[in-house]
């Protein structure tokens, strides 16, 4: 996977930092800190995550977007990240993928999301030729009209992030923690979620995805990797990681919304 010294003149670096197992929350801070502290162009890749996990956009509202009840009775961890985007729910069927990236090392695309999405839809367009029908499709990746890629976005001064969940495999059980949203992109048809969407596993192995998607990088950059005890040993005093998790108290105040979404008198526990 190394690419002769010859062919990387000109191409920026790209660190490569690959994990797995590692916990999202875990994950969501090095993202972060990476975004906001370093000036160097990271990808991360995390094959996995330790336990089922549902990770909500900044502007979330647990009310809205999770099946409250079950969540609680199975307490099933709820984080809040710092990036945009829709609810999932993560666990070891879950790939994750990650591009930081200064803006002027790739100078064609505008800091926006829609242009971010393109760009990296080209990057995963390599990936995936010869395997399903690949598009990007409004927000989402999917194979034909079946999502199996879920990103989302921030966007700083110098700098952006996009981050990607792909669904290699999932457990059907766990799908209902999620409620339909509300704002739903048009594709989806108003299907349930088993009908929306798809296994990755059916189209090609983790290992061959996680190859082809480092060898589809190097064809952009200068890709290096990089141990992730040399990230943890920088000091960043500066820097407080906004990804949460949810605590019960803040869950149980979602049920209370929606069981009494007029009365004052519902509270949670202490």
């Amino acid at each position: 996977m190394t690419i002769p010294q010859s062919q990387k003149i000109g191409r920026p670096l790209m660190k490569l930092l690959r994990l797995r197992g590692w916990p999202i929350l875990q994950q969501l801070h090095i993202e972060e800190q990476l975004l906001r502290t370093s000036s160097e162009n990271w990808c991360i890749i995390n094959n996995g995550t330790r336990e089922p996990t549902i990770v909500m956009g900044v502007s979330g509202k647990p009310a809205d977007l999770l099946e409250i009840k079950p969540v609680l009775h199975d307490q099933v961890p709820v984080i809040k990240r710092f990036t945009g985007g829709g609810t999932v729910i993560v666990d070891g069927g879950t790939i994750f993928v990650t591009f930081i990236c200064n803006k002027d090392a790739v100078p064609d695309v505008q800091p926006y999301p829609r242009p971010i999405m393109s760009w990296s839809s080209l990057i995963y367009n390599e990936v995936f030729q010869g395997t399903g029908n690949f598009h990007l499709r409004e927000n989402d990746y999917v194979f034909g009209n079946r999502k199996f890629g879920g990103n989302a976005q921030s966007i700083t001064r110098g700098r952006w992030i996009h981050h990607t969940s792909f669904l290699w495999d999932y457990e059907i059980r766990n799908m209902a923690y999620l409620k339909l949203p509300s704002r739903a992109p048009e594709y989806r048809s108003a299907r349930g979620h088993l009908e929306f969407i798809c296994r990755m596993k059916d189209y090609i192995s983790r290992s061959d995805f996680i190859n082809r998607t480092i060898r589809a990088l190097g064809a952009h950059f200068s890709v290096e990797a990089e141990e992730l005890e040399a990230i943890q040993s920088v000091p960043s005093t500066d820097f407080s990681p906004s990804s949460k998790l949810l605590t019960m108290q803040e869950i149980e105040s979602a049920l209370c919304e929606v069981e009494s979404p007029i009365s004052l008198a519902c509270s949670p526990s202490p």
